[in-house]
């Protein structure tokens, strides 16, 4: 197939192409810079020059694909503070994509998250978030059920909900995050007593779900790309905190805004999750390392138990 990639030469998307490739498909990536071109090119990759604000280009590269995956999210606005703005821009990009694949039967798979969608217990891909309220991460659910719905238009649309700690060498996310905040407040921090639970896949792991989602996925599916169901918090922050040589502390929840920022958003919840149907549909099977062990490699720090200022 002649598949579309968003976010082609980002965190998942550059696995995701080699991925496709090695599968016997063509890769089309979307590029906003000559870098990311360039990368795109060396990866064996056809280039599609555009952002998520070109409307007209991402509804034109669909409508000349045998499939959409979606993986572009305006990564460094939302972790900046402008979250809201951000997914804002996604749903807009996502509507002139599903547009164009309308009525063919031709899939288009879009990736969003785990966070908040079933508190205290293990998500499964049958729950739905309830959306209620004006939190930051509902704006993606809504998003996210919007293009499930797109299966009653014609198109063979799946969502995989990833994990917030889709992890590895090179990783810029929530786990780097959270490095970055213990450096710069010289304590490794986690929400309460830490026992929340995050769940965790290996960038790798994730790119094969998502090949496997385009390949196969029945209309409006749900997909969960979790390799391990839930780490407490606590256990990350200790990790963090021994290799950057940091003591380990609890955050009030009156001091969670000043002490992790935007993260304070996400840092205590509790977001467990099961990826059994997923596996038994279509067969994937997480082979990286866990978020731990991928820890302490210290590639997050520098060298093992270094720490890079």
């Amino acid at each position: 197939m002649r598949i579309f990639v968003t976010g082609a030469s980002g965190w998942i998307g550059s696995a995701v192409v080699p991925e496709l490739i090695g599968a016997g498909h063509q890769a089309v990536g979307l590029a906003r810079s000559d870098a990311s071109a360039d990368a795109l090119t060396a990866a064996g990759a056809e280039v599609v020059r555009g952002s998520l604000d070109d409307l007209d280009v991402l509804g034109a590269a669909a409508a000349d694909s045998d499939g959409v995956i979606h993986l572009a999210f305006k990564h460094d606005v939302a972790f900046s503070g402008g979250f809201q703005s951000a997914a804002e821009a996604d749903r807009r990009a996502v509507d002139v994509l599903t547009e164009a694949l309308a009525g063919s039967d031709r899939p288009f798979v879009l990736a969003s998250g785990l966070a908040g969608l079933a508190p205290g217990r293990v998500a499964t891909e049958q729950d739905m978030p309830v959306i209620e309220g004006d939190s930051p991460i509902l704006i993606r659910a809504v998003t996210a059920q919007a293009v499930l719905a797109c299966a009653e238009r014609g198109v063979r649309s799946s969502v995989v909900r990833l994990s917030p700690t889709c992890h590895g060498d090179g990783d810029n996310g929530f786990i780097a995050s959270l490095v970055g905040i213990a450096r710069d407040k010289g304590v490794s921090g986690y929400a309460g007593d830490g026992a929340n639970r995050w769940p965790a896949v290996h960038r790798l792991d994730a790119a094969r779900l998502f090949r496997l989602a385009v390949e196969k996925a029945p209309a409006g599916t749900v997909l969960h790309g979790v390799a391990e169901e839930g780490l407490p918090l606590r256990d990350i922050a200790e990790v963090i905190g021994r290799q950057l040589n940091l003591p380990t502390a609890s955050i009030g929840s009156e001091d969670l805004a000043g002490h992790f920022g935007w993260m304070s958003a996400f840092v205590g919840l509790d977001a467990a999750a099961s990826s059994a149907a997923t596996r038994t549909l279509l067969g994937w099977e997480p082979t990286g390392p866990g978020l731990l062990a991928d820890l302490e490699e210290g590639h997050y720090f520098g060298a093992a138990g270094e720490d890079i200022v």
